[in-house]
């Protein structure tokens, strides 16, 4: 956790979830991401709804024995930041998708993380209960972190006047061949696969409620059709540290980024 001013800001990891759905509808592109609706009376975006993702955690401490794919060191280099952090975002962001949702971004070495075994059921259990940690999961199934299914998206921090501060790196991920992605969350009250046009419409029509990272997000997942697209594009991703600030307009506001860039956002209806 490092300060800017008198808010600690808390080291986060946020992933965007992908499938391509089989049988979209007519004239709709394939492609689509995982979202939740926080819970309300969440300290932090309650009701809002976001990809899952969450702080860093004192147990998110890679095991390089129990890694496959790019290093903490690869994973500095494309941030721009210190390798002991860039470690602990990549391990945060396979727990918490874990947590979340139940994909698990693991599996034996050498091939693909495939189906969930039976035992993935008591290990999210125990991860979300805090009675393990993830890495004690990867020895004990002898399984690897596939750092190699992330890849960067972008670095967003949390602006000074905000009471609560978070460094957040978002990653994309595809989901994996035989595992779903569900609502099983303590934490979200739905969750489901959208279309990026579609949450923007329902968005735009006051269904859902987005943060400025989520909203220009799924404004940039709306220009491509697949997953593949998606994925591809990340190796051009604009990984500079993103510092919103944000200007009053009638009842909401406006997000502008550093490129000076405005963007309306509605903030969050207090809980």
């Amino acid at each position: 956790m490092s300060v800017d001013g008198d808010t600690p800001i808390k080291a986060a990891a946020t992933v965007l979830l992908l499938r391509d759905e089989p049988d979209p509808p007519a004239g709709v592109p394939p492609l689509q991401v995982f979202l939740q609706r926080r819970v309300k009376q969440m300290a932090f975006a309650g009701g809002m709804t976001v990809f899952p993702g969450g702080g860093v955690d004192p147990t998110d401490v890679p095991d390089p024995e129990r890694w496959a794919g790019p290093d903490a060191q690869a994973w500095a280099d494309l941030f721009g930041i210190d390798p002991d952090v860039a470690g602990q975002a990549v391990s945060a962001a396979v727990r918490e998708v874990f947590e979340e949702c139940g994909v698990l971004l693991a599996g034996p070495p050498g091939g693909p993380p495939g189906s969930l075994t039976s035992q993935a059921p008591l290990w999210r259990k125990h991860l979300t209960q805090h009675t393990t940690t993830l890495s004690e999961i990867l020895v004990d199934s002898g399984y690897v972190l596939r750092a190699d299914l992330l890849h960067p998206w972008a670095h967003w921090i949390t602006p000074p006047e905000e009471s609560r501060r978070y460094d957040t790196h978002f990653f994309v991920a595809a989901l994996p061949a035989g595992q779903e992605a569900d609502a099983h969350t303590t934490e979200a009250v739905d969750a489901g696969w959208w279309h990026p046009g579609a949450a923007l419409a329902a968005c735009e029509a006051g269904e859902l409620m987005l943060m400025p990272p989520t909203l220009l997000s799924l404004r940039d997942l709306s220009a491509f059709s697949t997953t593949a697209e998606a994925l591809a594009a990340c190796a051009d991703r604009d990984l500079t540290p993103v510092h919103p600030r944000f200007r009053r307009d009638g009842s909401g506001s406006v997000v502008i980024l550093p490129d000076g860039s405005e963007h309306p956002f509605t903030p969050p209806v207090a809980s």
